[in-house]
């Protein structure tokens, strides 16, 4: 599952060659979540046989995350549109996605429903912290019997993304599902 901004696009490049199908556009495709996988993906792959697929997906520390989004959208080809984070702060950009009918600039999605088990049991089979990129990368070489070279891709611009504490603590209740499903990695 192709979380965006946790480095999926790193790996695509690595690992497209040795797949035997690699869904690259249109990004509702690419990144689609468990609930899309459920819809469309599953099915597919179990009338070819593959009942028990596993799945892979890797979840980013929220603030973290966050701090990516806002930094992806400050690059100049966003300029003047609706979701720039150009003029804003950090502080700004995180209290507009707390909010429940949340501005263009920060309507970014959720992780944690992003990863949402579905009701028939359908879910991430091995889930990852983006800051463990070495047990990633170790797990698929094992898996996949290869010697990875990530390729840095769609990285975000520099930027400050500090946050305030009074935020901060915003988010983190605002957000609580986000930070539970992160901790609750291994």
């Amino acid at each position: 599952m192709a979380v965006p901004k946790t480095g999926s696009t790193a790996y695509e490049a690595a690992l497209a060659g040795r797949a035997d199908m690699a869904i690259l556009n249109p990004p509702e495709l690419k990144h689609a979540p468990v609930y899309r996988y459920n819809r469309f993906f599953r099915p597919m792959f179990e009338k070819m046989g593959a009942e028990d697929m596993e799945t892979l997906a890797v979840m980013r520390e929220p603030i973290s995350w966050l701090s990516s989004w806002y930094r992806y959208r400050q690059r100049p080809f966003m300029s003047g549109r609706p979701n720039s984070t150009e003029h804003l702060d950090f502080d700004t950009f995180v209290e507009g996605y707390c909010k429940g009918d949340r501005p263009g600039y920060a309507n970014v999605g959720s992780q944690a429903k992003f990863l949402e088990p579905r009701p028939n049991g359908t879910k991430v089979t091995h889930l990852f912290r983006y800051e463990n990129q070495a047990g990633l990368i170790a797990f698929l070489e094992n898996r996949l019997a290869v010697t990875l070279d990530l390729p840095r891709a769609n990285v975000s611009p520099t930027s400050d993304v500090t946050l305030s504490p009074k935020v901060e603590q915003k988010l983190r209740r605002k957000c609580a599902a986000e930070f539970e499903l992160y901790d609750s990695i291994t």
